[in-house]
């Protein structure tokens, strides 16, 4: 192997199959996807175990700092949470129950609108979330410490102009 070519990984074994299977195809986006979804896949457990000690769920991180980050004062409806997190309604309504039940967010009814509510971090929710924030960020950093700076850099212009794209109004599936 040259210098200049990376060692092969998990992925390439897969498009080497279907590539003997199918020359036919174009494989590259294939083997793309493929190290997407298998580095989202080895990258999710690490995050897990940051977030755990915490007593926090993935999703309960999310909340929590999708909160965190609007600032003062740390307030949103659900409505604009679930739309932040992709999210349905039924399933912002799970999150903010267990976060409500742990005492890190709190409902507030809408002083303009008796039929709405907003959540707002609580204290302990705040200092939670800032301390979880700070091991998380340790933690990708630690986990992306293989890639150079400039291969980080890359890597990010790369997944911003992918996800621009797939994230487009008329790039979205619909049923």
């Amino acid at each position: 192997m040259s210098e200049n070519t990376p060692e092969p990984d998990s992925t390439d074994a897969v498009v080497a199959a279907w590539a003997r299977e199918r020359p036919d195809l174009e494989l590259t986006a294939i083997g793309i996807v493929g190290r997407l979804g298998r580095a989202a896949l080895l990258l999710r457990p690490a995050q897990e175990r940051v977030f755990a000690e915490f007593g926090l769920q993935p999703g309960e991180f999310d909340v929590l700092a999708t909160l965190r980050r609007t600032g003062e004062p740390y307030t949103l409806i659900p409505s604009q949470l679930s739309a932040a997190l992709l999210l349905t309604r039924a399933g912002m309504t799970n999150r903010i129950d267990r976060l409500v039940s742990s005492g890190l967010v709190e409902r507030t009814l809408d002083p303009d609108d008796r039929r709405s509510f907003h959540v707002r971090l609580t204290e302990k929710g705040y200092t939670t979330v800032d301390e979880a924030m700070t091991a998380h960020t340790a933690n990708v950093t630690r986990l992306l410490s293989a890639l150079p700076e400039s291969g980080q850099a890359a890597l990010e212009d790369l997944l911003r102009t992918l996800l621009r794209t797939l994230e487009a109004p008329d790039a979205r599936v619909t049923e």
